[in-house]
């Protein structure tokens, strides 16, 4: 990723909390020499200082096989807005664009037991609906078993991790605070998200 240095964020923590925040998330890999990618939830974890990303898809989506001993892409993104020219305090200007967005990069280990999958079922459920927890051990075994024979279940292990926060650092004192407050008085929660981390 693109990063000049006025946007390049380097806090591991504020990466985290970023991507637990914002966790729906771009897998990227390579097929054939083209770029392939699925959107996933991801449940993200810390071990022995390590980040560790852990998701599943559906067998039938191919993507799986191209997971090899060479490093892939997630992508988090989310809170962005357009950011007009009248913001600022002089004419001459253009419209950008401020957003946060972290890439991970790593490799890709497949959990192939059936405890394994389910680990991983329980943390996505653990994240996303903890409720839910005690209708899915209700469930019939045989249909439970039906399910994890059709997804792949993985984690990623974190190499490298790359964050930017395009959020008009390279702008004056005024600007800032004229950006910051059109976007937290919009009626778009994803532009005043984008104010309030400004």
């Amino acid at each position: 990723m693109y990063i000049p240095k006025d946007f390049e964020q380097t806090n591991k923590a504020k990466s985290i909390a970023f991507m637990q925040a914002f966790n729906f998330a771009l897998l990227v890999s390579v097929k054939d020499e083209l770029p392939i990618a699925t959107h996933l939830p991801f449940v993200i974890e810390e071990r022995n200082n390590e980040i560790i990303l852990l998701s599943h898809l559906s067998k039938a989506n191919e993507q799986w096989k191209t997971f090899t001993d060479k490093e892939m892409l997630v992508v988090f993104s989310e809170p962005h807005a357009y950011i007009s020219p009248t913001l600022y305090e002089k004419q001459q200007n253009v419209p950008t664009w401020n957003y946060v967005a972290v890439h991970a990069y790593g490799k890709i280990k497949i959990l192939e037991s059936d405890e394994e999958k389910l680990q991983v079922l329980h943390k996505q459920m653990q994240t996303f609906e903890a409720n839910y927890i005690e209708q899915f051990k209700n469930l019939d075994r045989k249909y439970v078993d039906g399910l994890l024979k059709g997804i792949v279940a993985f984690e990623m292990l974190v190499t490298k991790l790359q964050s930017k926060e395009k959020l008009s650092q390279n702008k004056t004192t005024t600007e800032r605070e004229n950006i910051k407050k059109h976007l937290e008085e919009s009626d778009d929660t994803t532009h005043q998200t984008l104010g309030k981390m400004m």
